[in-house]
């Protein structure tokens, strides 16, 4: 049975924060060119649309690695993120590659131990939909 802290962690719905880049831990490297396309967007548009989405205990990077880097290359300080408790049933996780078999243990020990994984190697698939927030670069 789950005690009353596990089922408010496990019912705890997202929330939208912003979050300084330094304290956010990636579990994936990224892949060069689709950071390049992905950074003119955000450049030409000069607004991040969608959040990073975040493990909220150990703030690491389920989604949005590309964001990321872009932020970080842009010299910016902070993320719009999704905070999600990754235990959740309402977070799932697979693979986009046929070859591995991914799972939240191995998630969690690439984010925490820094030893990253290939890009595009998790497919995170939630029960509800990440929101748009529309933040423009300069309050980031």
């Amino acid at each position: 049975m789950l005690s009353l802290q596990e089922k408010t962690k496990e019912t705890a719905k997202p929330r939208i924060a912003v979050i300084p880049l330094d304290k956010l831990k990636p579990h994936e490297r990224v892949d060069e060119r689709h950071l390049e396309y992905l950074a003119g967007i955000i450049i030409r548009d000069g607004i991040i649309i969608k959040p990073l989405l975040v493990d909220a205990k150990t703030m690491i990077i389920l989604d949005g690695h590309h964001r990321y880097e872009v932020l970080k290359g842009l010299g910016k300080k902070y993320a719009s993120v999704l905070l999600v408790y990754y235990d959740s049933d309402h977070v799932k996780v697979g693979s986009w590659r046929g070859d591995w078999n991914v799972s939240k243990d191995l998630v969690r020990e690439a984010g925490l131990t820094g030893k990253l994984l290939p890009p595009k190697t998790s497919r995170h698939m939630l029960k509800f939909k990440i929101p748009d927030v529309n933040i423009p670069l300069d309050k980031l």
